[in-house]
């Protein structure tokens, strides 16, 4: 693919990283140049500027469908003005690339799966940013993490969450359900009358 022509190629200046854009996909990306990473994608699941060798990446998008995940691979040069540019970049390929799609720039990721939760893609994102560049090493950590259970699962966090809850709301109801059900104070029967001994002083005088 031509990217002297698509726009594709990017550097990185103080004015785009900095500028605010209305549009959502990094710069020269349009219906054109989404066709021609679909073409890219189509023979090993990856998609490179011009020129670059995809070997090593294809051999993990491969080893990585070996494992249960459909992974493609989408690789732009540079960084866009904004990490979101990347995740909805993501999201226009999945539009016609099943499975999980991972878009990487220098320092960062964006990805979108229709089989892997958010909390997870961004669990295994996390240590695949900031490695200047070495799309190799990123995409390795990615499926690698990918490849792993969290070591914690968000899932079980909220079922702990909601029982808590419920027998904190429960508790609640109990004791305010004894309170009512338990006699007034002006109903509670009266103690022992201790009788008074009042000070002669104080007595008022007899008439």
């Amino acid at each position: 693919m031509r990217l002297d022509q698509t726009g594709w190629k990017m550097t990185v200046t103080h004015t785009s990283a900095f500028s605010l854009k209305a549009t959502k996909l990094p710069d020269g990306f349009d219906s054109k140049t989404l066709e021609e990473v679909r073409t890219d994608l189509a023979d090993n699941g990856v998609a490179t500027p011009e020129g670059d060798d995809q070997s090593e990446l294809a051999a993990i998008v491969a080893d990585a469908r070996a494992h249960g995940i459909d992974l493609s691979i989408v690789v732009l040069d540079g960084n866009p003005g904004h990490d979101s540019e990347l995740r909805d970049l993501a999201t226009e390929v999945a539009g016609f690339q099943h499975g999980t799609v991972a878009v990487f720039s220098d320092d960062w990721i964006g990805t979108t799966s229709d089989s892997i939760s958010r909390v997870r893609l961004e669990w295994a994102e996390d240590k695949s940013k900031f490695t200047g560049g070495k799309t190799e090493q990123a995409a390795q950590t990615l499926v690698h993490r990918l490849e792993q259970t969290p070591a914690v699962s968000w899932t079980e966090i909220t079922i702990v969450l909601l029982a808590g809850l419920v027998l904190t709301v429960g508790g609640l109801y109990w004791v305010k359900a004894r309170r009512a059900g338990g006699p007034q104070p002006a109903d509670a029967a009266p103690g022992p009358r201790t009788q008074r001994t009042e000070d002669p002083e104080l007595a008022p005088a007899a008439r």
